[in-house]
């Protein structure tokens, strides 16, 4: 049926009172919308993006358990996108605007004004309404009312929360909210017609019979949901559907106009790639002739296509064997089985993804099976910041009502954000994103509009990076994703470098919804060998396979220093006489700053420099740091395309967790602060990672072996004692673990005199991890004590942040049948990518992110002195909004307070004084760059006083406070 058709066939017989009900209404236009039409509106778009957007692995997800398959899935998602909002032939709503109930009265529809009914309206919002309605049409059709609840609570929960048991039985004591007074039936004629007329149009009566029996997945039930919400959404949206000033008809081209102008399609039919791995990776990577395929690619690319229906697979990998290109060339192949329409891929950092971005555009454009421009989306808070999101061509045609501020008309071919397909509800829609993990641990977090969040992943391949990176809080939302996504059939690809057996075993249990310790899954945890890849599909036995090293080997010589600046620096001085660039990476801040301070003093006056790195710095300062480091220290490459060089005098860099992940940069030599294992094996990674000259016969001489340096703990101590900002970030336990795996090679002698012994990378990461992580006891004899005890610290407290996050967290899919009443109850609301909604599924206590600006000595305020390209100095208007540069200049001026500003005892005041450097004219929609944003307003010198603190910023070294007194 076109997509015309469903409003015309809807409104051919239907009474004048059925035509009279208003579902929309403009206050300043007058202009309305009769309920009529935009059930048609609703039901043609539902036809469209089913034809058109939703991707076959949705499709077929929808339909599997209906008897006509997907032809019944699509029927039933467009009948109920039709009656989504039957509530609004309800007095409850009606009575909003006057006029339009009035003519409802006049056809015999009578009901109270809104404040005769007062609060009690309430009772009955049109969702929930439209559910009873429903329900009891369905009961009257035949339908058992467990059957009729499975398919209400799709219409119940359209506006993001499915009604609970409790506010079903709330409205249903208030009949006259539903029905109008007592002693009149035209309310209940009029929402019966509506729905037979309903039934018609879509073609759904002569399958209510067959449906009926029909116990719906919950995953079905949740998709549904989502489409309902997408259709309602773009059918509400008045320029594309636009109200009536006076009557309108139903056969005017409206729905086929709007859908030309929405341009929303699904852009990618996947295809498996042909040919041999070396001829694939070529191909969508470009490489040159001179690069190979490794192992652990070619292996990976096998491996997905061994699977002939989708599943999970992990790789395990040293860090630089191409793990993303592996994940990419496998989640085509994958795609391909599933029906996918999109890949996201999930990063630990802002960083990270930003990084992943541009790679995965780059990879995207060059799928097979693509067909004009296909969206994609940058999921974080900060995506707008980002320069190549930013450049990126529109795809459909712009709306006034809906469309971000800077958005611009397509400019046609490749790759597009679409604009419709922008904010932190509908972005991840998109077909290929890459973002922060939050967004898909949002998925398993109870908030509104839940169902979006499912839709988002459930029509893609979800790749999930740097496994190893995330904590038993965000674990626990995790592992509820991966059931629902298990449940979704949508193919997942995890990566690590450094996965405990126990943690491969868990995720991998979690995708197949196996109870945990169910011992098929044995083999997993128990498996030997790296590089290691895990295949898994729910309902057969796994499958585990060690491949071949590519062969790469580094041998990195490791010994304690002791945690002293002075013996750093003395250290430094000697090792770095001949040249070369050191890397000290420091557990916190605080520990860079005071290293950099006792360096610099000590190189004051040499040709040695000393720079530092950090997550402390303005957005704008911090995306300069990380060109910086790569223009000095990445591959040849990068270095050239940056137009920066190797420094010719030796330098030093101080920098904090930063440097783990996300820069392929490489140094001649590493100190380190002790850090649980994996971390330290990821430090280990940024030595000697390129190959400068045969045998590294380019760096200085006396530096052309690897070697790390750990300190950052009291080494005489037996145990060990990290120090305490190691042990607030990363707990005992794991640092205690990690000094007892290293202990033996730290013992060792190197049969030249000197003591320490090496970890060879990637033969020894496995080793380590499994040691540092496994249930074995480890160290020596005298150290077991304190580690018995930490141990039983670290569970205590990793059972009370598991039980934390399980008190928001959303429920494993409930069995066939089940309806989605009360699905997000007791739920958190709204809470997406903003700090509220981070906080929800990340353990990391309160924060607070403030835009740096500075006053001049004349009182005029502007963006921090000193930023690149020219965005220094910009003088700021106060009482206006500032221009749209230079709000997006103060906006990427952003910054994180540490933790002695938002300490429990002094958060309260710290937000206080910020709010008195509110302006109002910075509020309102003019000022979207900076509204509701916190102020911390510099001096002429950077410099500032803060509950207490001193605070000083530089581009330098960023931002730096000290108490005071």
């Amino acid at each position: 049926m076109p997509y015309e058709e469903y409003a015309h066939e809807l409104s051919a017989h239907l009474s004048a009172a059925a035509r009279a009900v208003w579902a929309k209404h403009d206050w300043d236009s007058g202009g309305w919308l009769p309920l009529w039409r935009h059930m048609g509106d609703s039901a043609g778009t539902a036809a469209y993006l089913w034809d058109e957007w939703l991707p076959a692995q949705v499709r077929a997800r929808i339909g599997e358990a209906l008897p006509g398959g997907e032809a019944d899935g699509r029927r039933l998602a467009v009948w109920l996108a039709m009656v989504h909002d039957i509530g609004k032939a309800t007095p409850a709503f009606a009575c909003q605007v006057e006029g339009l109930a009035e003519a409802m009265r006049s056809h015999g529809l009578k009901m109270p004004s809104a404040a005769q009914m007062g609060k009690e309206r309430s009772l009955a919002p049109h969702g929930l309404a439209g559910q009873l309605l429903l329900v009891a049409w369905l009961q009257e059709s035949g339908w058992p009312k467990r059957a009729a609840q499975q398919v209400g609570a799709v219409v119940g929960g359209h506006h993001g929360v499915p009604p609970s048991d409790a506010d079903l039985q709330d409205a249903l004591a208030h009949p006259e909210l539903l029905y109008g007074p007592t002693g009149t039936d035209t309310w209940q004629r009029v929402q019966r017609e509506l729905l037979d007329a309903a039934a018609s149009a879509c073609q759904i009566r002569e399958h209510l019979d067959a449906w009926s029996p029909v116990k719906l997945p919950q995953p079905s039930q949740v998709l549904l949901s989502a489409l309902v919400i997408v259709s309602d959404w773009i059918a509400s949206n008045a320029a594309l559907f636009p109200y009536f000033q006076q009557a309108g008809s139903a056969a005017d081209g409206r729905v086929s106009r709007a859908l030309q102008r929405l341009g929303l399609r699904g852009r990618w039919r996947p295809r498996r790639p042909q040919g041999s791995a070396q001829e694939v990776f070529a191909a969508r990577f470009s490489w040159d002739e001179s690069t190979r395929v490794r192992p652990v690619q070619e292996a990976a690319l096998a491996a997905a296509r061994a699977m002939d229906e989708p599943g999970m697979l992990v790789i395990e990998a040293p860090m630089g064997e191409g793990k993303t290109e592996a994940a990419l060339v496998a989640a085509e192949d994958l795609a391909a089985v599933s029906g996918a329409g999109g890949c996201f891929v999930a990063l630990p950092t802002m960083a990270t993804s930003n990084a992943m971005f541009s790679r995965l555009a780059d990879w995207a454009g060059s799928l097979q099976g693509l067909d004009g421009s296909a969206s994609v989306f940058l999921a974080h808070s900060k995506a707008a910041l980002n320069d190549d999101y930013a450049d990126l061509p529109f795809a459909g045609v712009e709306s006034a009502d809906d469309v971000e501020r800077d958005a611009a008309e397509s400019r046609g071919g490749g790759l597009a954000a679409h604009w419709w397909l922008r904010g932190r509800k509908k972005g991840m829609l998109s077909d290929f994103a890459a973002g922060t993990i939050d967004q898909l641990l949002f998925a398993g977090l109870k908030s509104r509009h839940l169902a979006l969040r499912h839709l988002a992943v459930a029509g893609k391949v979800v790749v999930v990076d740097e496994a190893h990176a995330y904590d038993t809080y965000m674990n626990t939302y995790l592992d509820t994703v991966l059931s629902w996504l298990g449940a979704y059939r949508v193919p997942v690809v995890v990566l690590s470098a450094t996965l405990p057996a126990r943690r491969r075993r868990e995720l991998v249990e979690a995708y197949c919804q196996a109870r945990r310790g169910s011992a098929e899954f044995d083999a997993v945890e128990k498996a030997q060998g790296y590089p290691l890849l895990t295949s898994a599909v729910p309902g057969k036995a796994p499958r585990v396979e060690a491949v071949e090293a590519s062969g790469r080997r580094t041998e990195v010589r490791i010994e304690r220093l002791d945690d002293d600046p002075d013996v750093l620096a003395r250290r430094l001085e000697s090792e770095l006489a001949g040249g070369g660039c050191a890397l000290v990476v420091r557990n916190t801040v605080k520990r860079v700053h005071a290293a950099a301070r006792v360096l610099r003093d000590r190189f004051a006056g040499t040709d040695v420099e000393v720079t530092v790195a950090h997550a402390r710095f303005a957005d704008l300062d911090r995306a300069d740091k990380d060109r910086e480091l790569l223009a000095a220290f990445g591959p040849s490459a990068k270095v050239a395309e940056l137009g920066g060089r190797r420094p010719e005098h030796p330098r030093i860099v101080v920098a904090s967790q930063v440097a783990e992940q996300s820069l392929d940069i490489d140094f001649d030599l590493l100190v380190t602060d002790l850090a649980p294992v994996d971390l330290m094996l990821q430090r280990m990674g940024r030595l000697h990672r390129h190959l400068r000259g045969e045998g590294q016969h380019e760096r200085p001489e006396r530096l052309r072996t690897a070697r790390c340096l750990i300190t950052g703990t009291a080494w005489a101590k037996q145990p060990p004692e990290p120090d305490s900002g190691s042990q607030f970030v990363y707990r005992p336990y794991p640092l205690l673990r990690a000094a007892a795996a290293l202990d033996p090679l730290l013992q060792a002698d190197d049969g030249r005199g000197s003591a320490g012994g090496s970890v060879v990378l990637p033969d020894d990461i496995d080793r380590l991890v499994q040691g540092a992580y496994g249930p074995d006891p480890i160290g020596p004899p005298e150290w077991q004590e304190a580690l018995e005890q930490a141990r039983e610290s670290h569970e205590v407290e990793q059972a009370a942040k598991t039980e934390e996050a399980r008190a928001f967290v959303l429920g494993a899919p409930a069995r066939a049948g089940r309806s989605l009443i009360g699905w997000v109850q007791a739920g958190v609301g709204d809470a997406d990518d903003t700090p509220r909604g981070r906080a929800q599924v990340r353990d990391a206590g309160e924060s607070l992110e403030v835009l740096l600006l500075r006053r001049r000595a004349d009182g005029v305020l502007t963006t921090l002195p000193g930023l690149g390209e020219g965005r220094g100095g910009i003088e700021l208007p106060t009482d206006f909004a500032p221009s749209e540069e230079a709000g997006r200049i103060a906006a990427a001026s952003a910054v994180r307070l540490p933790f002695p500003l938002v300490a429990p005892w002094v958060i309260d005041r710290v937000i206080g004084e910020l709010e008195q450097n509110l302006f109002p004219a910075w509020q309102d929609k003019d000022a979207h760059w900076v509204s509701g944003e916190l102020l911390l307003i510099l001096d002429e010198d950077c410099r500032t006083r803060l509950a207490g603190f001193d605070v000083h910023y530089s581009h330098e070294d960023g931002l730096e406070v000290t108490d005071a007194h």
